[in-house]
């Protein structure tokens, strides 16, 4: 996640545009004067909650243009606040804010969630330059770092947040420290041998990839939001591909790179040959170069590879940034 501290040209300039619409909407000179302490004072998280679309979490707070400055920039100078731009009549975004809302509270306080309407504050929505919902934006120090468009799964938003704390750790101690906190407060819990897992690895084991498809996917059908059974079934998806990976795959694509079919198989060709970012770029590349279903199925493709490597994989956090890029 260098990228936050460090971010290349494309990122950088991104991030300046963003900036400049939002000091056409808010007065950011104020933040300037702000003293260190009473920034710590102001990003303490309240424990009477926001509004409605807070639902009581101590860590999420609904965001209006009048209190933009105080809620996300202000705050913004103590922990990475996370701008939630949503709507009513927006089906996805009743997806992922109940996810983000999940995060800020297992956050402990270590980033906040500002949840943003954009129906009744346009102006907020214009300073983000917003085209497409659900939209979020990492706020750093009043300045935009990062973004992603569309509800991605659980695992992938976790990721994206984790990888957003771990560049800011040690320029924004008020983050461990939440997450000092979190952890003394966490209970142990044994977690008892689930048998739906056991008939799915056995299964694996055997190398029925149908088998423990299906059974990760009822698991899913149970509770959508299982992330040890996301992430298997991902798995489970990439290894059946992966056995039929044809390396040839990759000069085809390479010779016809509009088509979407031969980009995914050489995706899987390179991932198989332990070519990761190569993989990664290519599809990045074909993100941007497609639209509509076409970009869409490369978008997904993509989200389930990063699924098969851990979250700190700096691998998967360049690669998300780029499609980031790539989609705005």
């Amino acid at each position: 996640m260098n990228g936050v501290s460090r971010p290349d040209p494309r990122q950088a300039a991104q991030t300046a545009a963003l900036s400049r619409a939002m000091a056409g909407a808010v007065d950011l000179s104020a933040l300037k004067a702000r003293s260190d302490a009473a920034a710590r004072q102001q990003a303490a998280p309240q424990t009477d909650g926001g509004g409605a679309g807070g639902g009581g979490n101590r860590f999420v707070v609904d965001v209006t243009e009048q209190s933009f400055q105080a809620d996300v920039l202000e705050r913004s100078l103590q922990v990475p606040v996370v701008v939630d731009l949503w709507a009513e009549w927006c089906g996805p975004c009743k997806q992922l804010s109940p996810v983000l809302e999940r995060l800020a509270e297992a956050g402990n306080g270590a980033w906040i969630l500002a949840k943003v309407d954009i129906d009744a504050n346009p102006r907020i929505a214009q300073a983000f330059g917003v085209q497409s919902i659900p939209m979020v934006v990492a706020v750093v120090g009043g300045q935009p770092v990062d973004a992603f468009n569309g509800a991605l799964p659980e695992p992938q938003v976790r990721q994206w947040i984790s990888a957003l704390l771990d560049a800011l750790r040690e320029r924004m101690p008020a983050i461990a420290e939440a997450e000092a906190g979190a952890t003394a407060d966490a209970e142990p819990a044994e977690e008892p041998e689930d048998p739906r897992f056991t008939a799915a690895e056995d299964a694996l084991e055997r190398g029925d990839y149908p088998a423990a498809e299906a059974a990760y996917q009822q698991i899913l059908a149970a509770e959508p939001a299982n992330e040890q059974a996301a992430a298997a079934l991902a798995q489970v998806r990439f290894l059946a591909r992966a056995e039929a990976a044809d390396p040839s795959a990759i000069g085809r694509a390479d010779a016809a790179p509009d088509d979407v079919d031969a980009q995914l198989a050489a995706a899987d060709a390179e991932v198989a040959a332990d070519g990761v970012e190569a993989a990664f770029d290519r599809l990045v590349k074909a993100v941007a170069r497609t639209s509509g279903e076409d970009r869409d199925r490369v978008r997904e493709h993509l989200v389930g590879l990063f699924e098969l490597f851990p979250a700190d994989d700096p691998r998967v956090s360049s690669a998300r940034r780029a499609l980031a890029r790539a989609l705005f």
